[in-house]
C-alpha cells in the first residue's frame, strides 16, 4: 500500500460505520490485494477473482475490525483465506470437469513460469499441512507468505511468541520435502 496511515484510518472509520469510507478503502486496496492474490494464484484471472472475493469480504466484515492490531495484518489473514478457498474450489471443478488439452494448446514446459508452477506446489504443500497438522499453517502462512514480522504473525496467530517460531519451524521441516520432491 503506497500511504498505510490513511488506509489505517480509513479501515477505522469503515469498521465504525462510516459507508464513505468504506468505499475510499475498497478503491485504495484493490491493487494491492491483486498483488498479494498474485503471491498465492499463478493466474492472473484467478488472483482477480479471488482479489473480488477479498474485498468483498472485507465489506462485509470490516465491522469485525476491532483495530487491536493493524489493518494490513486483518487483511493479510482475508487474502490467505480467500485466496486458499479460490485454490480448493479451482481444484475441485478440475476434478469435477476434466478438461482434456489439444496438442495445440498445450503447455510448453520451456515456457512456463516457475513461479507460477512454485505457487501451484506452495498451494498443495498448504492444503496437505492443513490435513496433517493444521495448528502449522496458520505460522507459515502469516511469516512466509504474507511476510509478517514475527511479533506480529504470532499476536495475529493468537500464541505465543516462541509458540509461534517452533511452530513456524516445524511447519517449514514439513512442507520442505513436499516442495522440493518431483
Amino acid at each position: 500500500m503506497q500511504d498505510e496511515a490513511p488506509v489505517e484510518e480509513l479501515a477505522r472509520h469503515a469498521a465504525a460505520g462510516d459507508p464513505a469510507a468504506l468505499d475510499r478503502l475498497l478503491t485504495e486496496l484493490r491493487p494491492d490485494v491483486v498483488r498479494r492474490c498474485g503471491r498465492f494464484l499463478p493466474c492472473r484471472e484467478d488472483a482477480e477473482e479471488a482479489a473480488q472475493d477479498v474485498l468483498l469480504q472485507v465489506a462485509r466484515h470490516i465491522g469485525t475490525f476491532e483495530g487491536r492490531s493493524r489493518f494490513s495484518t486483518w487483511l493479510y489473514t482475508v487474502v490467505a483465506n480467500c485466496c486458499r478457498q479460490k485454490y480448493r474450489e479451482l481444484k475441485r471443478r478440475a476434478a469435477e470437469q476434466p478438461v482434456v488439452i489439444e496438442p495445440a494448446h498445450a503447455v510448453d514446459p520451456r515456457t512456463t513460469s516457475v513461479i507460477a508452477g512454485s505457487r501451484v506446489d506452495l498451494l498443495e504443500a498448504l492444503e496437505r499441512l492443513e490435513r496433517e497438522h493444521p495448528q502449522l499453517v496458520a505460522p507459515l502462512v502469516y511469516r512466509d507468505i504474507c511476510q509478517l514480522d514475527y511479533a506480529e504473525a504470532a499476536e495475529r496467530a493468537g500464541i505465543p511468541l516462541g509458540t509461534f517460531k517452533s511452530r513456524l519451524h516445524e511447519a517449514r521441516r514439513q512442507v520442505r520435502p513436499w516442495l522440493t520432491s518431483p
